[in-house]
């Protein structure tokens, strides 16, 4: 056996990990420099996976990758956990026989022989081991072993880069599900492309997006439930200066209550029962791009304190930490609920709510962009033709009628769903808005039909019923069929909304007959 500068060995190892490599690249490396100045016939890597507990291989050089006991993952019974745990956790080289029974545990079945087995390890616990066979003729052991000593941290961290190489494809892989999922949910070809009524509807709420898309004061989006809250808060995102950065939607109300200070700010190893190693919470991941809290309003109020001090400072500190990470986030909250009235309850804290509202940003509901309803419509129609692989369906003027009568609580997510049935049930004919919204709206065809006559009781003079109804058509009159906002009967009566359509409802009254045609 030649003679070996080993310090020239471990540089050499060392200078191959920092090359990043997978686990199966690294160990050709090693073994054809090692090969140079020891006869070894193979090396082979095992990795150790505790749950099921077995040992599979990662990386061979010198044996044949089909032979028995090498392919696939070779599974160890308690008592043989016992014993690899036992051997792993002593941390020495050590050869062996393939026939002792450490060697029948870990060395490949199909060339017996000895073995130098060296332990691998990572923060203390068993990860796996590294297997050279010796020549028969092989006598110095101390040379071996020594071998042995300088290869066994270069190839724990060359096996620890290969499990974050795996873990950084499989979240690649994930992230680019979730974006194709993404794109389908929202009919999308690009998370870009142009949004649907920016001229129209939308025109006063994409204005708001350019005023503060390039700053980074915190934004709060409120509008109802489905308005369409997460598309602009990626339009922020997309035109603002951390577009480059990653881009992460949390709903604060799908986070268990006693884990949402691990998924917000992470935690370290120790911190709790089952915390094995350090976890990055949703704002460093988000460190240089945008952390989208939906439904911010869910937030328990001990969460809420901690949210703040992120929003103040920028600093963010783990479960279990002992200092302070920075982070610079691009923070944009939304949610459906009236926060101000939170507030006053102290059911969400008045500070954080400051912090959030610097630059509010309102969704109108659907049922006031009636002008964006036959686009959003020709919009889900084409989605919906590619999802369900039926030929494009043209919408017609009696369909909008019908969508434009409808008031429509569930906004856009709701209109999306009935153009998804509409097709069904059309079955690549005709989009079936009319049985895919499960009422008619269609209007009465006198006023009389919907106004009764005075009761003979009355003496010809009008019920209290009949004079609200009256009121009501009056006000619907003034402002066109219009219920909700600024201009809308409910303002003019000085009532709820909500309140005005189940009066309406109960009476038989439409909004259709009031609209300007």
């Amino acid at each position: 056996m030649a003679v070996i500068n080993l310090e020239s060995l471990a540089l050499f190892a060392w200078r191959a990990v920092a090359c990043q490599e997978g686990i199966h690249d690294f160990n050709h490396r090693i073994r054809e420099m090692v090969c140079s100045y020891f006869p070894v016939d193979a090396i082979f890597v095992r990795q150790w996976d505790p749950e099921p507990p077995s040992l599979t291989i990662v990386a061979i050089e010198g044996l044949p990758t089909t032979a028995a006991g090498h392919a696939g993952r070779v599974m160890l019974a308690p008592r043989q956990v016992r014993a690899f745990q036992t051997w792993c956790q002593a941390k020495r080289c050590q050869i062996v026989a393939s026939a002792s029974e450490i060697g029948q545990l870990l060395t490949p079945p199909s060339k017996p022989g000895r073995y130098l087995l060296i332990p691998l390890r990572q923060f203390d616990k068993p990860r796996g081991l590294l297997g050279l066979r010796l020549p028969d003729e092989a006598q110095d052991e101390q040379a071996w072993l020594a071998l042995g000593q300088t290869l066994q941290e270069p190839y724990e961290t060359a096996l620890e880069n290969d499990r974050r190489i795996h873990e950084l494809a499989a979240l690649r892989e994930a992230a680019e599900a979730d974006r194709g999922a993404l794109l389908q949910r929202l009919g999308r070809s690009q998370l870009d492309d142009a949004i649907v009524g920016e001229q129209t509807g939308l025109r006063g709420v994409m204005e708001r997006v350019r005023l503060v898309a390039n700053s980074d004061v915190p934004v709060l989006v409120l509008g109802e439930t489905g308005s369409g809250k997460e598309i602009v808060a990626r339009a922020l995102h997309h035109r603002g200066r951390h577009a480059a950065g990653p881009f992460i939607r949390i709903n604060c109300g799908a986070i268990p209550p006693e884990l949402i200070d691990s998924q917000l700010f992470g935690h370290v190893r120790g911190a709790f029962t089952g915390a094995d190693r350090d976890h990055l919470g949703w704002f460093e991941r988000a460190n240089g791009g945008t952390l989208f809290l939906d439904e911010v309003g869910e937030l328990p109020l001990p969460a809420q304190v901690r949210l703040l001090r992120v929003l103040q400072d920028g600093l963010v500190d783990r479960v279990g930490g002992s200092h302070s990470i920075h982070v610079e986030v691009r923070v944009v909250a939304a949610t459906h609920r009236d926060l101000a009235m939170m507030v006053q309850q102290g059911k969400f804290r008045e500070d954080l709510w400051y912090r959030l509202a610097v630059f509010p940003i309102l969704i109108p509901p659907l049922r006031e962009r009636q002008d964006d309803i036959p686009d959003l419509v020709a919009h889900f129609a084409r989605r919906a033709s590619k999802r369900f692989g039926l030929p494009m369906s043209a919408v017609t003027e009696h369909d909008l009628r019908l969508l434009r009568a409808y008031s429509w609580p569930g906004n856009i997510r709701e209109l999306a769903a009935v153009i998804d049935r509409a097709a069904i049930l059309g079955a690549g004919r005709k989009l079936d808005v009319e049985n895919a919204l499960g009422w008619n709206v269609e209007p009465k065809e006198t006023d009389a039909a919907t106004t009764p006559a005075p009761s003979a009781a009355s003496g010809g003079f009008p019920s209290l019923d009949d004079a609200i109804r009256s009121h009501i058509e009056v006000a619907l009159t003034r402002t066109h069929g219009r219920v909700e906002g600024p201009r809308g009967a409910a303002k003019l009566l000085q009532i709820n909304p909500h309140t005005l359509r189940s009066r309406m409802r109960k009476m038989g009254i439409t909004t259709h007959r009031f609209k300007v045609q």
